[in-house]
């Protein structure tokens, strides 16, 4: 699957690219949109990038026409109104999402797919991204490469400025790329570009979403959802829950929450959980957890390691607080959203 985007990126003060921002990036373009754009840019090849100039990203815009490329030309009309800083550099970049990625704005091109809703996580192929990321202060004057940050500190020390870093990261905020329609982002810090997050989601201060991950629609989220695992609509994370990510211990089992279910607060899931699933608050359920299956009566049938359980729906798992052991029972009652507390409008 093709993706083209036009981007401003900034470089460092050895002219390496840092980050890259996409106002409106495309999936699959269709050819003639391609061919417009090797008119202005010329050979395009995929996997690549294409420095322009505001002139050439000007002569873009005006080559641009049909629905397919309309915010496209607005972001081309945009960039080719301004003069270009030194510090930063237009670019175009065509990209085969199934191909691992080949450099820091192809990396940023995918992340800006799945934040734009464009692309669901595990779809695009992210091997190998964090080779191609460099580590960055991200600060109130944007990104600065960590070799320059003394000096920039210094600059605006000098100014009568302050030059804050928020963090450093490979991964800035999505927030500062992307704002994806009908969502709530409490702490804009806890949401990393690369994020998927559903029309109808709502992330509260102690929630955090990872890149390549999110919910599918109306959740609520005061836990941790981690790297690969999606949440789906209804769902509700409770505050200080965790998820497992694919990522953890070097796993590849994909880690996903169903429909309608609730991981309640500072438990945790290192399974799948199916729909209409409940785990109890304070417990946290691994593969390897040894789980008595209970019948409707409270009997024993069987006891069995967790991941024999994965991914089947309407189970509660709580454990026994006489004797301390993790049971699972048949869900009978169904997680709903307060409607009116939820609503983004």
């Amino acid at each position: 699957m093709l993706a083209l985007g036009l981007g401003i990126g900034t470089l460092n003060s050895r002219s390496d690219l840092l980050e890259v921002f996409y106002p409106a990036p495309l999936l699959n373009p269709s050819e003639a949109l391609l061919n417009a754009v090797r008119t202005v840019t010329g050979a395009l090849d995929t996997g690549s990038t294409q420095t322009l100039d505001s002139t050439a990203v000007h002569a873009l815009a005006e080559a641009l026409t049909g629905n397919e490329a309309h915010a496209l030309k607005d972001a081309a009309q945009q960039l080719s109104q301004h003069s270009t800083p030194k510090n930063k550099r237009l670019l175009v970049a065509l990209i085969d999402t199934q191909a691992k990625p080949a450099s820091t704005e192809d990396v940023y091109l995918r992340l800006h797919l799945l934040s734009h809703r464009l692309s669901k996580p595990h779809t695009v192929v992210l091997d190998g991204m964090f080779g191609k990321l460099p580590n960055v202060a991200w600060t109130n004057e944007g990104a600065v490469d960590l070799d320059d940050l003394t000096d920039r500190q210094l600059a605006a020390r000098v100014q009568g400025k302050w030059l804050r870093v928020f963090s450093v990261d490979k991964f800035p905020p999505m927030t500062d790329y992307v704002v994806p329609k009908g969502v709530r982002v409490a702490d804009t810090a806890r949401v990393r570009l690369g994020a998927y997050l559903g029309e109808g989601t709502t992330i509260m201060h102690e929630g955090f979403v990872n890149f390549n991950a999110g919910t599918e629609g109306t959740s609520m989220v005061e836990g941790r959802i981690s790297a690969g695992v999606m949440v789906g609509e209804g769902s509700d994370l409770g505050g200080g829950c965790s998820t497992m990510g694919t990522l953890s211990g070097g796993g590849n089992i994909i880690i996903s929450v169903g429909k309608n279910s609730l991981i309640g607060a500072n438990a945790g899931i290192g399974i799948p959980l199916g729909d209409a699933c409940k785990v109890e608050a304070g417990l946290y359920i691994t593969a390897g957890t040894k789980v008595a299956v209970l019948d409707d009566r409270g009997a024993v049938v069987k006891t069995v390691k967790a991941r024999e359980l994965a991914g089947q729906n309407d189970l509660l798992f709580r454990r026994n607080s006489e004797n301390g052991r993790v049971e699972v029972v048949t869900n009978k009652t169904a997680i709903q959203l307060n409607e009116a507390l939820h609503a983004h409008n």
